[in-house]
């Protein structure tokens, strides 16, 4: 089991950003479940995602793909897929698996939600 917070912010034009932090490991245990909550903020609450992997400390090839697959959902729907404080020994893993190219990272979550595309 993975606990994952689960924040709303709305950017000042109303467009609304989910924030996830997931907390513990991402493997192949837990991603399915992370995987299905990406799958329902992005269908039901918000087109744009933020999710801060601070409190993650170690993710292998299974939690890269629910991150993969979030990021495909909200692609599909012109929406955004961005990583933000990603935990020092997590981060080796998308360096060595060239998952840091990509996705979107950004130091803090204020950076990755600075960036979000605004509502048309």
């Amino acid at each position: 089991m993975i606990h994952i917070d689960q924040k709303t912010h709305t950017l000042q034009d109303g467009t609304t950003v989910i924030v996830l932090a997931p907390t513990g490991r991402l493997d192949i245990t837990t991603a399915w479940q992370f995987r299905l909550k990406l799958q329902e903020c992005i269908s039901k609450l918000s087109r744009h995602v933020v999710v801060n992997l601070g409190q993650v400390n170690f993710i292998d090839s299974s939690g890269l793909t629910s991150l993969v697959a979030g990021m495909r959902d909200a692609d599909k729907v012109k929406g955004s897929f961005r990583i933000c404080n990603v935990h020092p020994e997590a981060k080796l893993v998308f360096e060595v698996t060239m998952m840091d190219s990509v996705f979107e990272i950004f130091d803090t979550e204020e950076e990755a939600l600075e960036g979000v595309p605004r509502a048309c």
